[in-house]
């Protein structure tokens, strides 16, 4: 039996808690070492505890990837350029496609499991320019 974090013949055994530390909650996608078995340029798979009030310090705008955001728990809104989407019942979910801009805001500690595809670079927001405000639109109505 692999322990959580072991490799061995091109598989990974690991514990989302844990590894969601590195890489932003980052579990699978183009930013892991290539070779490794968690290294993919088709799909990002993103497990994250978010705490009551985070949020994305700016806009995702020019997106090119479809994106599939889970609430596991908690109480999470998506911002989109024409709606605000909350998500607050366990499994409530959105999916956004190509050139839809995005933002988002933890109302309580959630957490949530998000799929993009495909894994490309470029949308990082380096941890230098975090500021608490930052891009903050306030909240529409729920639609």
């Amino acid at each position: 039996m692999l322990a959580s974090g072991a490799v061995a013949e091109n598989v990974y055994v690991g514990n989302a808690n844990v590894d969601s530390v590195t890489d932003r909650g980052w579990l699978l996608g183009y930013f892991k070492p290539a070779g490794e078995v968690r290294h993919s340029e088709d799909v990002e798979i993103k497990w994250y505890v978010h705490p009551r009030g985070d949020r994305r310090v700016r806009w995702v705008t020019g997106e090119k990837r479809t994106a599939l955001l889970i609430l596991i728990s908690g109480r999470f809104r998506v911002e989109l350029p024409d709606r605000s989407v909350l998500l607050a019942r366990q499994g409530d979910y959105v999916v956004w496609g190509h050139g839809v801009d995005h933002s988002w805001f933890a109302e309580e500690e959630s957490i949530v499991l998000t799929v993009r595809w495909p894994s490309i670079a470029g949308y990082a927001v380096p941890h230098a320019d975090i500021r608490p405000d930052e891009g903050a639109r306030p909240p529409a109505p729920d639609r």
